[in-house]
């Protein structure tokens, strides 16, 4: 029933805009290419029927009203904004696949009891601020005042960001919504790996989304003459972080499910002919279940210990970031299901390794996520890209889902 040629249509102007000559997407939060986004986005739902309007935090929402306007909310989307040099897909698909639910919706006369919402909300990747979703956790009621003191590399916060863009931050308490007014949130989104492409598969039904720990690793050592130093003598920080790093991929094999990744390294002081004084990295290490993944981080840092102890070295650890897993709702997998069966796909289930605003929004709805195929699993770059076909079966997955949950108790 969707037209997936008005859906490929926007998402390819839509990327157009923060298009750098590189081919890849720049639209941080609080921008003048952010605000052109969201203008275009809010003529499409305007386009669609929808009443448009921008919460306190930014949000830009497009409202489809139900039969009953009082019953709760049924909300679809994703986020506009992007990480330094993106793609098109990671974001837009899920408010634009959105737009196009509810304008098929309107265009067919299709009245659910239920209103539906499209909602793009302010900041998911946190690119500007290393602060990110920014415009869910304030629906949520999560967002606390000192995160607004976060800055960019400009030293700019995202409370006087917010007002050089009209937006008043002690207003951000009214963009909360109140427990029983938001029956499901259902989000669209490319995969941003490569399981449903080595499936064969256009669209997936997501689980979970993992929960993360993010430790860094300082190891001190000392730093001596290359040449002059016999290896029995040295205290090489370098040679322990190597071992670390290969006991950081043999503990996430072991469970299956497990996925641990050492993407920054600094090494100090960095020549060329000198051992090392200081090494640091950071560990991203996830798993759907938080018991497999302490359990996992467990046995990585009894190792790394044995190592520097063995290596006569120094290591300290600090733990930046945790995030709890949170399971999709049945309610929405099995809507998800049924839609997949009906529009003759077999239903595939994967869980999530990457984060999305449903993470937020599941302490105040259930929440679900439909997956789209990404080609080579590339995403965060010029070369992501889902095509225009499958984009197209998500949108339909997601139109049948959405209907479901928006057609009564």
């Amino acid at each position: 029933m969707i037209q997936g040629e008005r859906l490929w249509q926007r998402l390819m102007e839509l990327g157009e805009v923060g298009k750098k000559p590189s081919g890849g997407v720049t639209r941080l939060s609080f921008t003048a290419e952010e605000r052109r986004a969201k203008d275009l986005v809010a003529s499409y739902m305007r386009e669609a029927g929808l009443f448009v309007y921008e919460d306190t935090a930014g949000n830009l929402i497009g409202r489809k009203e139900g039969a009953n306007p009082d019953a709760p909310v049924v909300l679809v989307g994703s986020h506009l904004d992007s990480v330094y040099n993106g793609g098109c897909f990671d974001g837009p698909l899920g408010v634009l696949a959105g737009v196009e639910v509810v304008q098929t919706m309107n265009e067919h006369g299709v009245v659910t009891h239920h209103p539906i919402e499209v909602v793009a909300f302010t900041d998911e990747e946190g690119a500007r601020f290393r602060f990110g979703m920014i415009g869910s956790r304030a629906m949520a009621g999560t967002l606390l005042p000192e995160a607004l003191e976060c800055r960019d590399a400009n030293g700019i916060s995202i409370a006087e960001a917010m007002r050089q863009t009209g937006l008043d931050p002690d207003r951000l308490p009214q963009a909360a919504r109140k427990p029983g007014t938001v029956k499901a949130y259902v989000e669209l989104h490319i995969e941003q790996g490569r399981v449903l492409e080595e499936a064969g598969l256009p669209v997936g039904i997501v689980t979970g989304i993992a929960g993360l720990i993010w430790v860094k690793f300082i190891i001190e050592g000392k730093a001596e003459h290359a040449g002059a130093t016999p290896m029995s003598l040295r205290r090489d920080p370098m040679a322990a972080a190597a071992q670390i790093i290969t006991v950081i991929e043999e503990e996430a094999r072991r469970t299956g499910t497990t996925v641990g990744t050492v993407g920054q390294l600094h090494v100090y002081p960095g020549g060329i002919n000198v051992i090392p004084e200081r090494v640091e990295f950071v560990l991203d290490l996830r798993d759907l279940k938080a018991e497999v993944r302490d359990q996992v981080w467990n046995d990585i840092a009894s190792r790394a210990e044995t190592i520097a102890k063995e290596r006569n070295v120094r290591l300290t650890t600090e733990r930046l970031q945790e995030m709890a897993p949170v399971l999709c709702s049945e309610v929405v997998k099995q809507a998800a299901e049924r839609a997949c069966k009906q529009l003759g796909y077999p239903p595939f289930w994967l869980p999530s390794g990457a984060a999305h605003d449903g993470v937020q929004l599941a302490p105040i709805c259930p929440i679900g996520m439909i997956f789209v195929r990404s080609q080579d699993g590339v995403s965060h770059s010029p070369a992501e890209w889902s095509t225009k076909e499958d984009c197209a079966v998500g949108a339909e997955v997601l139109y049948h889902t959405v209907w479901q949950l928006a057609q009564g108790e």
